[in-house]
């Protein structure tokens, strides 16, 4: 049987690896548009700051290297142009036909924001594969620029504000919405507008930008600017084959990541996912996500029954040293959704003073009806991936507030306080609930 991987990165070799370790004797072949089958984007900013020093480091798998090992055909810088179904052939640039049985598209996410006038000047960059990041990163280096701006409030527009800081660049974040990390939650964007503040970063937001000039941007004196105003899913190629995308324009799989052709598959920031808190299909394109994702696809598509439950929406970001976790729905958000929101916000330590422990600052969000919890958000230096991370694992399970103030967390003084903040936290929501 031929099973064809139309995408590389975190979905579609999570797929084909996949694939392969159930079925040894699959012709399985991946095919890339680009030169690079595997890095990690996230860290793109980081190369941009200079805490990576070499962008091979990002690399997780060379086309040569991922062959060799598992055994199957990479066909790197092949764009595919089309897919045929009906003949079960998917057409690349050049008129060759690669055939298949089964299919899996991974074509990923582009970045978002349309067409913006002047988007095509020497000094205006994106952040979105390595050889952006080595254009901007050479640009920087040789050009030496003194004023720097973000288009986008969302993870790699701040990452990156931070990264050009760091070169002692002044840097100002410009985006339209009125919120930070498309988590509509004006406590959480006034902190992280005041850490911004804190590194001399300006905050803009509200300000749509419809075209870059030679030396601004929204009026903001700049001679270099990164365009981060979010991704979209890259659906174009499923749309023209007939494939169904869903109420969030991604691809619209079922549980076991089938597309409505029967056959075809869909993984990672391309396709929907079903969001646990709301029950309804959602579009996060993270990669922890498009890992399991491919995983799921690679091994329906090799025969097994295997089903992805959903996700919740956690993420982490840090920005100018301070640390910012979440997961589930903001208070906005979980109104917007038909909720009854209540909210506690409380800020405590990550440890004992004795330990010298510092501010973590912890929100819990509940339906008011049920007293289900909907979401939380965690801000610190430290330990806050492990706290946020139990509020994610709590969401999965449909915890009460109630049952999630009795979760038996650790105590150590090296580590955490006897009452950690997401205990007490819990106690705080259940006051207001009650």
């Amino acid at each position: 049987m031929r099973l064809v991987v139309v995408g590389g990165v975190a979905a579609g070799l999570s797929a084909a690896a996949r694939a392969r370790r159930i079925d040894a004797s699959l012709e399985i072949t991946v095919i890339e548009r680009g030169p690079e089958i595997s890095y990690g984007a996230c860290g793109l900013p980081y190369y941009i700051e200079g805490q990576v020093r070499d962008l091979r480091e990002l690399i997780a798998f060379t086309p040569e290297r991922f062959e060799r090992e598992r055994n199957i055909a990479v066909r790197a810088n092949a764009a595919a142009e089309a897919i045929r179904h009906s003949r079960r052939q998917v057409l690349l640039a050049g008129g060759e036909a690669v055939p298949y049985d089964r299919l899996v598209i991974a074509t990923g996410a582009r970045p978002a924001g349309g067409r913006i006038e002047g988007a095509l000047q020497p000094h205006v960059f994106k952040l979105h594969t390595l050889e952006d990041a080595r254009r901007l990163r050479e640009f920087l280096l040789e050009k030496r620029p003194r004023r720097g701006a973000a288009v986008g409030a969302g993870y790699i527009g701040l990452d990156t504000a931070g990264a050009l800081r760091a070169h002692g660049l002044g840097v100002s974040v410009v985006d339209s919405g009125v919120g930070v990390l498309g988590r509509q939650d004006p406590e959480l964007t006034e902190v992280v507008a005041e850490q911004l503040k804190r590194f001399h970063i300006e905050v803009h937001l509200g300000v749509n930008v419809q075209a870059v000039e030679p030396d601004r941007v929204a009026g903001i004196a700049c001679d270099l600017v990164v365009l981060a105003a979010g991704l979209e899913p890259e659906t174009a190629l499923a749309r023209e084959a007939g494939i169904e995308t869903g109420r969030t324009g991604a691809i619209r799989v079922s549980e076991r990541m089938e597309t409505n052709l029967p056959g075809v598959y869909a993984a990672g920031d391309c396709a929907e996912a079903l969001n646990l808190v709301t029950g309804r299909p959602d579009w996060l394109p993270l990669g922890t996500t498009a890992n399991k994702m491919g995983r799921v696809a690679g091994a329906n598509a090799a025969g097994r029954r295997e089903r992805f439950p959903g996700i919740v929406g956690t993420s982490i970001v840090r920005i100018c040293g301070l640390g910012f976790g979440f997961t589930g729905l903001s208070a906005a958000q979980a109104r917007r959704e038909g909720f009854n929101p209540v909210a506690a916000r409380i800020r405590g330590l990550d440890r004992p003073r004795y330990f010298e422990g510092r501010q973590v600052t912890a929100e819990l969000v509940a339906d008011r009806a049920t007293g289900r919890l909907l979401g939380g958000t965690v801000t610190g230096f430290e330990g806050l991936e492990g706290r946020v991370n139990v509020i994610a694992a709590a969401l999965s399970r449909r915890m009460t507030v109630e049952e999630f103030a009795m979760l038996d967390l650790a105590y150590a003084p090296p580590y955490a306080p006897v009452w950690d903040p997401l205990l007490i936290a819990a106690q705080q929501l259940e006051k207001l609930l009650h």
